[in-house]
């Protein structure tokens, strides 16, 4: 399996300016692999979040490395809001890209299709038309005083996931999760990890080979056991709330946060 690497060679695909698309909590986050980011220290990385996010993208924030962010929201759920996303909006630390679930789907639909950009309904008359220069409105070419709002094609550098398991032959199950699928395919690169490899294929099998993700579309995988945590991964293993909670009481003040994110990217972490 050539693209089988360490956490760490898989970090060292994103140079300053990358631009990074990353899934919501439930869906499949590499939070080992942010570990392993945040140790290498990119610059200036433009967020795309698939189409919201929290410990993740908060994580990235709080240790300077995002330069700018394009999210419906950035919040930690039960446990609050985001403590290191909110600082660094009010301080200006990075430039905000605010959106609508709907629309980051569409751009990055319209970056997996190649074109241009992708009208959507349902923002004419939002503030958000106010903020979003790049969205444009235009008419409908099919029907007379119709217009329609079209938003540009979303293709990130790099996706960034974590999911159950891999092939040896570099194919990933992603289940359910069809934001995945819609970010690897829009990418121009895809960085997986996984908690298994396992040496059949993933898709020999006609009742689940639809949720798997093939290797034509996957650049890099990393071996990660527990690779979500403190999050969680559908089939596997459920959020740790607590440590959850313990980060956003932590991350409300710099110190706070700079002791969190010490250990979290100095925790252990075994290969599955």
């Amino acid at each position: 399996m050539e693209n089988l690497i360490s956490l760490e060679a898989l970090a060292a695909h994103l140079k300053d300016g990358a631009s990074l698309a990353v899934p919501a909590d439930r869906a499949g986050v590499a939070m080992a692999a942010t570990a392993a980011i945040i140790a290498a220290g990119p610059k200036n990385l433009h967020l795309v979040c698939v189409p919201v996010s929290g410990v993740q993208a908060d994580l990235l924030i709080g240790a300077g490395l995002v330069g700018s962010i394009e999210t419906s929201a950035v919040t930690l759920g039960e446990a609050g809001g985001a403590p290191r996303f909110s600082a660094g909006v009010r301080a200006g630390a990075f430039r905000l890209m605010d959106a609508t679930c709907p629309a980051i789907l569409a751009g990055l639909t319209a970056g997996q299709k190649g074109v241009p950009f992708m009208p959507i309904r349902g923002i004419i008359g939002s503030d958000l038309m106010k903020a979003r220069s790049d969205w444009k409105i235009i008419g409908n070419p099919f029907a007379p005083d119709d217009p329609i709002v079209v938003v540009p094609a979303i293709r990130p550098d790099f996706a960034l996931f974590h999911a159950p398991e891999a092939d040896r032959f570099g194919n990933v199950r992603i289940g359910r999760q069809a934001e995945l699928a819609a970010m690897a395919y829009a990418a121009k690169a895809t960085l997986v990890t996984v908690e298994r490899i396992r040496e059949t294929s993933l898709l020999a099998d006609e009742n689940s080979a639809a949720g798997v993700l093939p290797a034509l579309y996957v650049t890099a995988i990393a071996e990660a056991r527990n690779g979500a945590w403190p999050l969680g991964l559908w089939g596997e293993y459920l959020v740790d709330d607590a440590e959850v909670a313990r980060y956003a009481r932590m991350a409300k003040s710099p110190d706070g946060f700079a002791a969190y994110v010490e250990a979290f990217v100095r925790r252990p972490r075994a290969a599955a």
